[in-house]
């Protein structure tokens, strides 16, 4: 971190007592200290494909951290110093992992998601100032291949490294067509640019100790990460290795995990979850880590198998978001599962009617957290055995969570409990900052008006009950979260504005039952006669980049509702959203509704309905993530 940035709290506050578990000064040094206290313990098992999860590549300790400080190694040599960033892009593989730690032990790393496009990716590299790139070869993805290369061109990258499956045999193809595997016969432009396999870069470095570069460390930058706006200008949170091992160290305290614990791992590695739950907490106690494939719980032919993977490999803890279990709700348990004891779920809200489907399906409770990229992963966990209704469970340790009121002159108030506030985050997981213009001179990073007096804003709205749990009561924010990711609705709108028939866009969540919330658009048309919503889909089909952030609907209004202010009146619309959606299901199921209308009341959004059977109703609307209202 450069000079004159605020610093990050002191782990200091309700911390284990000492010894308990390691307190290393870096992600890197945990690693080591992993290494060194169970070398022969088995860390990770690489499943190259789901649908044969007998054979798997299984990693050591030792072996993790030899391949990390190898990688950690050619990335030195590459010219990667502590204030560069690497670039990671790619689907889930063993060397992808690695070379995420490998690029925090000498630099910070970057990770994106490999379906932005090439546009999007070029941007982020820009703003991180990266000029190596690690992305998934053309073996694992053609498409996000292509993809890399492009922006590596565009942004006059150094290196560009290619990642192959793990269970890869035999000469590689070639990464440039025509070139034998090698960058042999490149076009000019990439004279100046090394394109190769990273297996092969690797291959003659030292995997016993970090050469031409010092340790990391805790203030050091681990990560940059991009959240909050998928489309639109993207923000780009940077991460301490203190806030990432606060953040694990409470995680794997918590959990209570321990050597002979087995968490499946099936998030992307660009997602935080997948790094923090997943990567780093089970590093502090010995855990084993299975990961099911490339696309995780992306590939749907994973679910044939899930409940035997599960019982394969004594699967005992998993993360997941919401609509993950939704679907496992619905595939039937073929083996035992006798030993998977913690489901974990977080990343969005989690709909009543997932969390009774999981329980009744699998005699599980499933376990809700709490948190944010800006707060590293996790700020709250629901251990075993300890769930509440209606709760997100208690503060990690050393985190602090608490609800305010803020007045108008923008003074702070602490809620009683109980009491509906929004959300503070306390504790040395509060990220560094927001990546600032690296034209200014290295990265830097700034907390802006975000984080007060230590306290971190979520936009977030709830309370905490007199034992300390979390409850949460909506979004002060305008994020739409689709499965667990985060769109900002800003680039839905931009994109619409783009086309010539659109005077004016807005876009919010509309509820579903699968993914919590869907995208859709409310417009006004230059010419209310020629609205055609299907030319309107097929421009922004092209336009956005992240095609869960397409709209699924876009509807014609003659305005835009408004505050007094003039601001668009957002709530009005989810409001709409909501009716619309319900009345969808309830035709669907052959009802029609006598009147239907949606308020928002504390932060919930209720959906009352008149002249219809409750019970019908509950069957139609099962699964939306709403509270519905009766009336006669």
């Amino acid at each position: 971190m450069n000079a004159g940035q605020v610093p990050v709290l002191p782990a200091s506050l309700d911390e284990p007592v000492a010894g308990v578990l390691p307190r290393p000064t870096s992600t890197y040094q945990l690693l080591l200290d992993a290494a060194a206290r169970w070398p022969h313990t088995v860390a990770q098992q690489w499943i190259p494909d789901p649908a044969d999860d007998t054979t798997a590549l299984t990693v050591t300790y030792r072996e993790l951290a030899g391949r990390v400080t190898q990688i950690a190694n050619a990335l030195t040599t590459l010219g990667v110093r502590r204030a560069d960033a690497v670039t990671l892009c790619g689907v889930n593989t063993s060397l992808l992992y690695a070379a995420t730690l490998a690029a925090q032990a000498v630099g910070i790393a970057a990770p994106v998601n490999p379906v932005l496009r090439v546009e999007r990716i070029t941007e982020l590299v820009r703003r991180t100032g990266s000029r190596v790139l690690i992305a998934a070869g053309p073996e694992l993805d053609p498409t996000v291949w292509q993809a890399a290369l492009e922006v590596a061109r565009a942004t006059r990258m150094t290196s560009i490294l290619a990642l192959r499956p793990d269970a890869a045999h035999g000469a590689p193809p070639a990464l440039i067509p025509g070139s034998g595997g090698a960058p042999d016969g490149a076009s000019p432009a990439d004279s100046d640019l090394l394109i190769a396999y990273l297996d092969d870069l690797v291959a003659g470095e030292s995997a016993d100790e970090l050469v031409g570069a010092t340790m990391p460390a805790a203030e050091d930058l681990a990560a940059f990460v991009h959240t909050g706006g998928t489309t639109g200008a993207p923000k780009v949170a940077g991460q301490t290795h203190a806030n990432q091992l606060a953040c694990g160290r409470g995680i794997a305290r918590a959990s209570g995990w321990g050597l002979d614990d087995v968490v499946l791992g099936g998030l992307p590695l660009f997602h935080v979850n997948a790094l923090l739950v997943t990567g780093i907490a089970p590093a502090f106690v010995g855990a084993r880590v299975v990961w099911p494939g490339p696309l995780g719980y992306r590939n749907p032919d994973l679910y044939t198998r899930f409940w035997k993977i599960i019982e394969h490999h004594g699967v005992t803890a998993m993360s997941a978001v919401p609509t993950v279990y939704g679907a496992l709700s619905k595939v039937p348990i073929d083996a035992d599962i006798s030993s998977l004891r913690a489901p974990i779920v977080g990343a969005s809200p989690l709909p009543s009617s997932v969390r009774e489907a999981f329980a009744q399906h699998t005699g599980r409770r499933l376990q809700e957290g709490y948190g944010l990229t800006e707060a590293t992963c996790a700020s709250t966990f629901t251990p075993h055995g300890g769930e509440r209704l209606g709760s997100v469970g208690q503060p990690l340790a050393g985190q602090h969570v608490k609800a305010v009121e803020v007045g108008a002159d923008g003074c702070l108030r602490d809620c009683a409990p109980g009491e509906i506030g929004v959300l503070m985050i306390g504790g040395p997981s509060v990220f560094a900052g927001y990546l600032t213009d690296p034209a200014l001179g290295g990265p830097r990073v700034s907390r802006g008006d975000l984080v007060r007096d230590g306290w971190l804003n979520t936009g977030d709205l709830g309370s905490i009950d007199p034992d300390g749990y979390v409850h949460l009561a909506g979004r002060a924010k305008d994020l739409i979260i689709r499965g667990g990711h985060n769109i900002d609705p800003k680039g839905i709108e931009d994109a619409l504005l783009g086309h010539p028939s659109v005077v004016a866009a807005a876009a919010v969540g509309r509820p579903d039952r699968h993914a919590g919330e869907v995208p859709v658009a409310y417009v006004v048309p230059a010419d209310p006669d020629q609205f055609d919503e299907a030319e309107l889909m097929a421009w922004a089909h092209r336009t956005i980049d992240e095609p869960a952030a397409r709209p699924k609907r876009i509807h014609s209004m003659t305005a835009i509702p408004t505050t007094e202010v003039g601001k668009y009146f957002k709530p009005a619309l989810v409001a709409d959203a909501a009716v619309q959606a319900v009345t969808e299901a309830l035709r669907e199921a052959g009802l029609d509704p006598a009147e239907i209308s949606a308020t928002h009341e504390n932060g919930r959004l209720v959906v009352t309905i008149t002249g219809l059977d409750p019970d019908r109703v509950d069957a139609a609307v099962a699964g939306f993530p709403l509270t519905i209202r009766y009336q006669h």
